[in-house]
């Protein structure tokens, strides 16, 4: 195993002192790249490291690469459901507006799976609630056909 590869698996099992020795011995792995495209910050957020996340934008991350699906460490916490997470990427400037290759937004997301709180928060800063996905879907296209209303009235406020 490579050192690359022990970075991603000590990211996905949270070990944040693995993680720091690595990047300090290896500052370029700060934007190293999964198989999957996933840098350590996206990995960290997806897997809901709190303290990590803020470590790794502490060291200068880029808080919106990429993945190999255009998806951004932001959109999967809207995802996941992670709120503190999703505020710390939005306070590190995080693109609350970005679409990934399938047109999805992170308020999309947040919609799909039901993230109130998430969607609340990404809508506070500007989140474009009319971005269509590749479907032709609104983030309100989705929310009216789960027949979610407490979605519904939180999208009709902004």
């Amino acid at each position: 195993m490579n050192n690359k590869e022990e970075l991603f698996n000590h990211i996905r099992n949270g070990n944040s002192k693995a993680v720091g020795s690595l990047l300090d011995n290896n500052p370029d792995f700060l934007e190293a790249k999964d198989q999957r495209g996933s840098t350590p910050l996206l990995l960290a957020a997806y897997y809901g490291h709190e303290e990590m996340v803020q470590y790794l934008l502490d060291k200068g991350a880029q808080v919106d690469a990429l993945d190999g699906s255009g998806n951004t460490a932001l959109m999967g916490v809207c995802f996941k459901g992670y709120t503190t997470i999703a505020q710390k990427l939005i306070d590190a400037g995080a693109n609350v507006s970005q679409k990934n290759a399938m047109g999805a937004t992170c308020l999309i997301y947040a919609v799909t799976f039901n993230r109130k709180d998430i969607a609340e928060l990404l809508l506070k800063h500007g989140a474009d609630s009319t971005v269509k996905d590749a479907r032709g879907k609104t983030a309100m296209d989705l929310v009216l056909e789960q027949g979610n209303s407490e979605l519904e009235e939180l999208l009709k406020k902004y």
